[in-house]
C-alpha cells in the first residue's frame, strides 16, 4: 500500500512553518519520518499536506550552559548519543539516544518527532521524566513552556496544539552536578530494531563520592512502557534517598515499581512478567547510577 496524495512543503524557517501549519488545513508536521511515513503507508493517517521541518536549521542545536541544558527538537538521535557535551553533564540523554532502534534510525530521527509521537515505550520520554525536563512549543502567537509531567496525557496524546511545534527541550543542570551524579538508561529488548519491552531511567545524586558508603541525596526513577504515558515513580525513589542504597532500599524500589506499573500485555510479555521486569529494571538502573555517581560498587 502507497501513502494518500499529498503536498509536501519545505519551509527554511521556524516562522515559515509555522505560518504553512496555520494556513494548511488538514497538514501533518513531518520530522525524521521514522514513524508518520509508515503510518501514512498504511493509510492510517491521510493528511493533505506535509510540511517538512528537515530544511529548518534553527531547529537543530545542543546548548550547554551554567543552568541548563536545551537541545533542538530536530537534533538527530545519532548527534545526541555521540555529544561529548552531554556525556560530561547529561549523560542518560546519548545512553537512551544510543539504545534507540539501529544506526539508520538514529542517523535519521530526530527528538522531537519522538516527544511528538509520545509512544510510552519510547527512550526520551522516560529520559526527560526522570530529568525533570521542560518542552518549549511555538505557534505563531508565541511560545509555550510545559514541564514533562504535564505534557505527555495519555497513549500517543500530548498537549501538544495542532497549531503548534515543538522547538526545543531544556533541562536544569543544578540538580545533576557531573561530580557526585550517575544516571542510567536500562532497557530490555528482543532485538535491536524493536521497542523494549520495560525501560527504566534512573539518576541519583550523592553527598561525597569519596566516601566509604556515600549517601543518596536525590533519586530519579521513570519507567517506559510500563503505562499509557512515561512513569516517574517518585514512592520509590524515596525508598532510597537518605541511605547508601542499601539491600533493603533496593527491596522496596522492586515492589513499590512493580506495583505503580500498569502495563499492557504484549505477545512476548504478558502484564505480570512486564511488572516483574519493572522492579527489577528500576534496581539494577538504580545500583549502575550509584556505583557511577559514587565512584564505588556495589
Amino acid at each position: 500500500m502507497k501513502p494518500a496524495p499529498f503536498t509536501h512543503h519545505r519551509p527554511e524557517t521556524v516562522d515559515d512553518a509555522l505560518e504553512r501549519l496555520e494556513e494548511l488545513e488538514d497538514a501533518e508536521l513531518l520530522a525524521g519520518n521514522q514513524s508518520l511515513g509508515i503510518v501514512m503507508a498504511n493509510r492510517l493517517a491521510t493528511p493533505d499536506h506535509l510540511v517538512d521541518l528537515n530544511g529548518v536549521d534553527e531547529l537543530e542545536f545542543i546548548d550547554v550552559d551554567d543552568d541548563a541544558v536545551r537541545i533542538g527538537s530536530m537534533t538527530r538521535h545519532r548527534t545526541i548519543e555521540r555529544s561529548d557535551r552531554l556525556a560530561e553533564c547529561m549523560p542518560l540523554l546519548p545512553e537512551a539516544a544510543g539504545q534507540i532502534a539501529g544506526p539508520s534510525v538514529r542517523n535519521q530521527g530526530t527528538l522531537g518527532g519522538s516527544i511528538g509521537e509520545a509512544d510510552p515505550a519510547g527512550n526520551y520520554p522516560a529520559a526527560l521524566a526522570a530529568l525533570e525536563g521542560t518542552i518549549h512549543l511555538r505557534s505563531s502567537d508565541g511560545t509555550r513552556d510545559v514541564p514533562v509531567d504535564e505534557y505527555f496525557i495519555a497513549y500517543m496524546f500530548t498537549d501538544l496544539r495542532e497549531e503548534e511545534l515543538i522547538e526545543s527541550v531544556s533541562i536544569p543542570t543544578e540538580p545533576f552536578p557531573s561530580e557526585r551524579t550517575g544516571m542510567t538508561f536500562l532497557e530490555l529488548k528482543r532485538a535491536a530494531q524493536t521497542f523494549p519491552t520495560v525501560s527504566a531511567a534512573t539518576s541519583i545524586r550523592v553527598d561525597d563520592p569519596t566516601a566509604d558508603e556515600p549517601i543518596v541525596e536525590d533519586a530519579r526513577i521513570a519507567m517506559a512502557n510500563a503505562a499509557d504515558i512515561p512513569l516517574r515513580v517518585e514512592d520509590a525513589e524515596a525508598h532510597v534517598e537518605g541511605t547508601a542504597l542499601s539491600a533493603e532500599a533496593l527491596e522496596a524500589v522492586v515492589e513499590t515499581v512493580a506495583s505503580a506499573v500498569t502495563p499492557e500485555s504484549e505477545m512476548h510479555a504478558d502484564r505480570e512478567y512486564k511488572e516483574e521486569v519493572a522492579g527489577e529494571f528500576a534496581k539494577r538502573s538504580l545500583e549502575t547510577s550509584y556505583e557511577r555517581a559514587a565512584e564505588t560498587e556495589i
